[in-house]
């Protein structure tokens, strides 16, 4: 019964046999906001754009689950760790997406430095493992991302971001292509309150996708999200909860085939 269902899921999110390694995003709170998250410059920046970890000062670390389409073999997990070095900041991340018949992990190494105040670069070495049971085994590759934030105005920051580069494929008997995605973005906030983002995002022998979202901040450490991104079309939305050192975000994301999957993520300032 388990198969019946995997099997089509697996299709619809382009993760075939045939196909690329899928370059999984983490962080609820870019989740709930359509993962319109290149100019964010936050601990979940080491999954979307590396430079946004320029201006972090403190040692942080998180964990992200994902319950992709409440399908329990289509769990996603990920861990985030960032600390300053002089002059940047470094980030390690680890992901683990699928089940003991098929999985996909992510370990990555990242730098990110700040230029004055308003510019800044980041770049993360990822390796990928993937399993594939039933005599396909095992294939590993190293690739690069990395990514710019710019901010021209006040309260305006412009990203832009690509992953594989070089267009590095899979170390298999098949030679499998990895995704070349390149992903750009800008984001106002208005006042202290209101955070408007959007981006726009390319794939290789795919057409654009576009996304966008909202963050409304309230008196006190609350706030509330909401997101809408195409190919295919997905409305997502959540809140996210901050109080001393400890924050925790929980977003909810519909995808109009395959329905919806609960993300929640749990970040902490260590020093």
């Amino acid at each position: 019964m388990i198969v019946m269902i995997i099997i089509p899921v697996l299709f619809y999110l382009d993760i075939r046999t045939c196909s690329a390694f899928h370059n999984f995003q983490a962080g609820s709170r870019a989740a709930a906001m359509g993962n319109a998250a290149i100019t964010s410059s936050d601990l979940w920046s080491l999954y979307h754009n590396q430079a946004g970890l320029a201006s972090m000062h403190t040692v942080h670390a998180g964990f992200h689950y994902e319950n992709r389409f409440l399908v329990p073999e289509l769990g996603f997990h990920a861990l985030a760790l960032a600390f300053p070095a002089r002059p940047g900041t470094i980030g390690i991340g680890y992901s683990h997406f699928g089940f003991s018949g098929y999985h996909e992990n992510k370990l990555g190494l990242a730098f990110a430095r700040l230029y004055g105040k308003k510019f800044a670069t980041g770049i993360r070495i990822n390796y990928l493992h993937r399993f594939i049971a039933g005599g396909y085994g095992r294939s590993g590759r190293l690739l690069v991302e990395g990514g710019i934030t710019v901010q021209p105005f006040e309260g305006v920051v412009v990203a832009a971001h690509i992953y594989n580069p070089a267009g590095a494929k899979m170390a298999d008997n098949h030679n499998r292509s990895l995704p070349v995605i390149t992903r750009i973005g800008i984001s106002k906030l208005s006042g202290e309150n209101l955070l408007v983002a959007a981006e726009i995002e390319k794939e290789q022998d795919s057409k654009v996708v576009f996304r966008t979202g909202l963050e409304l901040g309230f008196s006190g450490p609350f706030y509330l999200r909401c997101g809408l991104g195409t190919r295919p079309v997905q409305t997502c939305f959540g809140m996210g909860y901050t109080t001393g050192k400890l924050s925790a975000d929980m977003a909810l994301t519909n995808h109009r085939i395959l329905g919806f999957s609960p993300h929640i993520t749990v970040s902490y300032i260590i020093s």
